[in-house]
């Protein structure tokens, strides 16, 4: 569980990496040599038009991001294992497309396309979704301080990127893509569905690297715990969380119904620190060690810096009763939780796996990405279940993930009586070969 796995830094014996420097001409000439590769096949024009986009990417990130990591450019365990999985997805995606007869650079363009759209989107769904709890950075005097905002908002190698989030906008990339190129969406899309979730399966490794998208509390033999930091000066986000909500003290601080979701502990372990203060599920906290709390946030941020600091609680709640708790060193390790990052890159994997086997067995183009649309959703469903991370929305009672799964797979399957009702065989990939 080790976010920040090394440091690149911006020059090597003098010559410098970054901006304009080695990494930056390496990049231009392995850009030109696969743009020249591509249009001895499709001609100058068309293979400008599909990769130039993702190299411009390239280009910039490299350009910039000294400007943003002065000491040296971080190699996050999250932001490898994205581009690990990005990396899987297209080799399969190019060895399925061998198979089938379609044209590598289009692959490949359409793999830009993805990368950049899902990126964006699975950002901009995580700081929507998070923006008050983890993204935006107030100034001591509590306005927004906007430079650090922005730079949160940036940091995605840090993790926070929304599955859901990267669907989406990946979707939208890859639709603008195929109408600008007058493709067959869905041919394409049951083409590359088997590398999507393969990047995925990858991808949820870099979460456990990161600490994000975790479970909750189990005793399970296969629990995991997380380091107190992940990297150089940064808490690991199951550990802060259990810090934040008393866990480490024996009590979980919530909002409480029969007071208008005030805050409160809303559960307590008899043989704790909590509980041998004489603490008990359904007492409200009106103050914590001198400071009035008066919305979860704030009791949640002062147990927190007590915890840190070793020191004791002084709980103030109704009636003007007082209970102090014992402090005690903070932990080295979060409390033992489920692998939920484990558990999604499996099932991922195996989604994967009976994808790409299906494939070749289609009848009509779309059944593919449409089977992965039925299944998926059920399985990440399933496994919000046990996660904490995310917060119930809309009234459901159910986190934003599932309300988004339910939507997903109704789609899905009124996509799937459609296509049931279209004439078998007419398939716009025929097999060129079956030697991959």
């Amino acid at each position: 569980m080790c976010s920040e796995l090394f440091r690149i830094p911006l020059a090597w014996k003098g010559v410098p990496l970054w901006g304009c420097g080695a990494l930056f001409w390496i990049g231009i000439a392995v850009g030109l040599a696969s743009l020249r590769r591509a249009a001895r096949q499709e001609g100058w024009s068309a293979a400008a038009a599909a990769q130039l986009p993702s190299w411009i990417v390239v280009a910039a990130v490299i350009g910039f991001l000294p400007r943003y990591f002065p000491g040296g450019v971080p190699i996050r365990g999250y932001g490898l294992m994205v581009l690990c999985g990005a990396s899987a997805g297209i080799v399969m995606a190019l060895r399925q497309g061998r198979r089938w007869g379609v044209d590598e650079s289009i692959l490949m363009g359409v793999a830009g396309a993805l990368f950049a759209g899902g990126l964006v989107g699975a950002r901009l769904f995580y700081v929507v979704e998070y923006w008050d709890a983890r993204i935006r950075q107030l100034a001591p005097d509590g306005r927004v301080d906007w430079p650090a905002t922005i730079k949160q908002a940036l940091s995605y190698t840090e993790g926070g990127l929304v599955i859901y989030g990267a669907f989406l906008g990946a979707m939208a990339a890859f639709a603008w893509y195929c109408r600008r190129r007058r493709l067959n969406g869905w041919a394409l899309a049951d083409l590359i569905a088997p590398s999507m979730l393969a990047g995925l399966a990858l991808g949820r490794i870099g979460c456990l690297l990161n600490g994000c998208c975790y479970g909750g509390e189990t005793s399970l033999p296969w629990a995991v715990t997380f380091p107190q930091q992940n990297a150089p000066q940064t808490l690991s986000m199951p550990y802060r969380d259990q810090a934040a909500r008393g866990r480490f003290h024996g009590m979980t601080l919530g909002r409480l119904p029969r007071l208008a979701g005030a805050p409160g502990i809303v559960d307590v372990a008899p043989d704790s620190p909590a509980g041998r203060a004489g603490l008990q599920a359904g007492t409200p906290v009106l103050a914590i060690n001198g400071l009035r709390t008066e919305s979860l946030e704030q009791a949640e941020q002062t147990v927190f810096e007590a915890v840190l600091a070793g020191e004791p609680l002084r709980i103030a709640t109704d009636g003007g009763r007082e209970f102090i708790v014992a402090g005690q060193p903070p932990p080295a390790r979060s409390l033992p939780v489920h692998p939920a990052q484990i558990y999604s890159a499996l099932s991922a994997a195996l989604l994967a796996w009976l994808l790409w086997e299906y494939y070749p067995f289609r009848k009509r183009d779309g059944q593919v990405v449409t089977l992965m649309l039925l299944l998926h959703p059920i399985d990440r469903f399933l496994l919000e279940i046990i996660r904490i991370d995310e917060l119930p929305v809309f009234g459901t009672g159910m986190s934003i993930s599932q309300n988004i799964s339910l939507v997903l797979f109704a789609l899905a399957l009124v996509q799937w009586v459609r296509l049931q009702r279209r004439p078998a065989g007419q398939l716009a990939f025929q097999p060129a070969t079956r030697a991959a």
